[in-house]
């Protein structure tokens, strides 16, 4: 057995481990220090694939079970960074929702089984080779992150999670419907075996498949897909999954599950791409991109609650990465890759802190959270910090993304589309700073609710994602660029 054999198994395996272990441990803080050593050492793992792919290229187990290449490794790398400091976080959130008798032991306990869980289904996603069984690890993502939502057992969160698991549900049932008709598509120049939905035998360019079987094939899947990603109009699941579920949860929702659910379509749209004439795969990316960027900025301009708010950002955020998608070539998926990493920092980020301040002042309503600068100073800078990055300001990372997308349209002559995307983008950044300003710069509000520290727990994890943010819109390292460059490569079907 060579080394990618175990390793690569390992990293599924080991987040599986640590939370069965969560189940059997009766005491807080033993469950704590599981956890930290768990989601630490998984995320050193995932880093580990990530530096391997970056240094000796694509990886391949034996038995063609697991493959990782660049384009994994960039969702690799967003879950770890994502899933180390949202379980940071955690460890602060949930002590202190245990001091308010917000969640009781069981519920503890179910929670970081369930994180690690969650974390074991979306590395198995990025990881495996046949597109079939990607398909299983999203309906497995559904399953498991619908019981987080649901933890608090109120009944808005389990209104929350019968309409996600609904509507997630059916999306996933038409991708399976279109699963079938692509490896249908195979079989006459395949035959029936089992590798026939393998990623490394249908991403050959030279494999001639039934156009009209996988026309219809990407329509299911688009549909699909896109509503785990949260693509308008199959986007209503999200807003409530995100503002209901802990704030830790709702940063692996928004950062790393729905770039889970775009890197699955990505892998179909390529193969779809190969097969087609005439830009169908192209035309509907930005099509339905740019109807969620339309369709999220009145939703935002009349938010009240914080995270619903936040949530209709990460709508957004996906159809401008969806956009990106449809414009193509090695620059525009190149921009769409950044923009996908930047958005999974700066939402994440923005969720987290959101946690903290929903805690301090007992509210999601955005009219009572006011001079959240002045009560939380360092919140509030992060706060302050995220919702500039995420709205496209400069020199912030978002902006240097956005900006390349504009650049990669009018190069690729999707000109009507790109203008639409900006004044669409331009629109988004007044209905947030309208919100902005007041939460952040408001005169601050005397409340009756004591304000009790926050733990370093809740703190110093939110600086991994800020310095991102910041130093990423001014220089990549050159092992980043160069990751990204290899995952545009896969996509504009550019021989490494």
């Amino acid at each position: 057995m060579n080394l990618v054999d175990l390793w690569v198994p390992s990293v599924v395996l080991l987040p599986i481990v640590v939370g069965l272990t969560c189940v059997f441990l009766p005491w807080r803080r033993a469950l704590e220090v599981v956890h930290l050593v768990g989601v630490t050492m998984t995320c050193v793992l995932l880093l580990w694939l990530v530096s391997h792919v970056v240094q000796a290229g694509a990886m391949t187990t034996d038995h063609l079970f697991f493959h990782v290449d660049a384009l994994s490794a960039v969702l690799l790398l967003i879950l770890a960074l994502v899933g180390w400091t949202a379980g940071l976080h955690s460890i602060g959130y949930i002590r202190r929702e245990w001091s308010e008798k917000a969640l009781n032991m069981r519920q503890i306990r179910a929670y970081y089984a369930l994180y690690h869980g969650f974390f074991a289904t979306m590395i198995f996603v990025v990881v495996v080779n046949n597109l079939g069984l990607l398909w299983v690890g999203m309906e497995a993502t559904t399953v498991v992150s619908a019981f987080l939502v649901a933890i608090y057992h109120k009944a808005e969160a389990i209104e929350a999670t019968w309409k996600y698991l609904l509507l997630c549900s059916a999306g996933i049932a038409l991708a399976l419907l279109g699963v079938i008709l692509l490896y249908a598509s195979s079989i006459v120049r395949l035959g029936v075996r089992s590798q026939g939905l393998d990623w490394t035998v249908l991403s050959n360019p030279n494999l001639h498949l039934q156009p009209q079987l996988v026309l219809l094939s990407f329509a299911f899947i688009l549909v699909g897909f896109g509503t785990k990603v949260g693509l308008a109009p199959m986007h209503f699941w999200l807003p409530d999954a995100h503002s209901q579920a802990p704030s830790p949860i709702s940063a692996l929702l928004s950062g790393a599950l729905l770039n889970c659910a775009m890197f699955a379509l990505i892998r179909f749209a390529v193969v779809a791409e190969d097969t087609l004439s005439g830009h169908w795969v192209q035309h509907l990316l930005i099509g339905f991109g740019l109807l969620s960027v339309f369709v999220a900025f009145p939703f935002l301009l009349v938010q009240r609650d914080f995270k619903r708010m936040l949530a209709f950002s990460t709508v957004e955020h996906m159809g401008i990465i969806a956009v990106a998608m449809g414009i193509g070539g090695p620059l525009g998926y190149s921009a769409a890759l950044f923009q996908m990493f930047n958005h999974s920092m700066g939402k994440s980020m923005l969720f987290l802190g959101a946690g903290n301040v929903v805690q301090q002042y007992r509210t999601k309503q955005m009219g009572r959270m006011v001079g959240v600068l002045r009560r939380m100073p360092f919140t509030g800078v992060v706060l302050l910090i995220g919702l500039l990055t995420v709205t496209g300001v400069p020199p912030f990372s978002v902006f240097t993304s956005e900006f390349t997308i504009f650049v990669a349209g009018f190069q690729n002559r999707d000109i009507l589309p790109t203008i639409v995307l900006m004044a669409l983008i331009a629109l988004v950044f007044a209905a947030m700073l309208y919100h902005l300003l007041r939460m952040v710069f408001g005169e601050h509000e005397r409340v009756k609710s004591p304000e009790l520290p926050l733990s370093r727990w809740s703190t110093w994890p939110l600086l991994l994602p800020m310095v991102l943010v910041v130093t990423m819109g001014v220089y990549a390292p050159q092992s980043f660029s160069e990751l990204i460059q290899h995952a545009s490569d896969i996509l504009a079907r550019i021989p490494s």
